[in-house]
């Protein structure tokens, strides 16, 4: 039985869970800006003494992969590269988009039906989303992008379909989308590493992993640093 650290850290959500054949045995969270580096590997080490396993018990690493926060990802995939060199572990990477999806098919089924499309949405900053398009069974239906948001947007799917627009770039949509009776909205979504436990025991199973050496996060947009004030 697999056995699979999983760590996320896109959003403001630092979240680390440990799942076992697909079922989550353990899962420690914090949503808050900023504290990433300083709880991830605590996160870690309580989990794995919680259950009374060591680190060479595991099986894989998987990571939240982006689009998200650039220094989020760094963290987390920073934290996910260094396991896998120490423990000669494989790496399996999850794009944070398709991890969202997947969490919202898994845990809130009920407020959707088969046609309704998902539209997980990662705040860029002002109007901008990191964003794409799934249909109610986790199929991808419209490229990652990064959109800038009008009243415009998904025109050509809010015409036949309702799409299901979550995360923390949705909060800041509604009061743009939320006129079209087709639009709906999941409040209060946080990015859970819960929500890669699927994934991971596909990609473990099919044994698609990543080259720990070169394996970059899916920043989207070219990084731009900051002026530290």
């Amino acid at each position: 039985m697999s056995l699979i650290l999983q760590i996320e850290t896109a959003t403001t959500s630092c979240s680390v869970a440990l799942a076992a054949g697909g079922k989550v045995l353990d899962f420690k969270e914090v949503n808050e800006r900023n504290k990433h580096a300083e709880v991830i590997t605590v996160f870690i080490e309580q989990i794995l003494t919680a259950a009374n396993l060591t680190y060479q018990d595991l099986d894989a690493i998987a990571v939240s992969c982006g689009p998200g926060s650039y220094t989020g990802l760094r963290i987390g995939i920073s934290t996910a590269k260094g396991l896998c060199f120490a423990l000669d572990k494989p790496l399996i990477a999850i794009e944070t988009l398709e991890a969202m999806a997947y969490g919202v098919i898994n845990d809130h089924q009920h407020l959707f039906d088969k046609d309704t499309l998902l539209c997980p949405m990662i705040d860029a900053r002002r109007m901008e989303v990191y964003c794409a398009l799934f249909s109610a069974d986790g199929t991808k239906v419209r490229a990652t992008a990064a959109d800038i948001i009008d009243e415009n947007s998904f025109g050509e799917f809010l015409k036949d379909h309702k799409i299901l627009f979550f995360g923390d770039g949705a909060d800041k949509c509604e009061a743009v989308l939320g006129a079209n009776l087709n639009a709906l909205f999941l409040p209060a979504y946080v990015n859970s590493a819960t929500h890669l436990t699927q994934r991971a025991l596909q990609k473990f199973s099919q044994k698609e992993f990543e080259d720990v050496a070169y394996f970059e996060p899916y920043y989207l947009k070219d990084f731009i640093a900051g002026v530290k004030k």
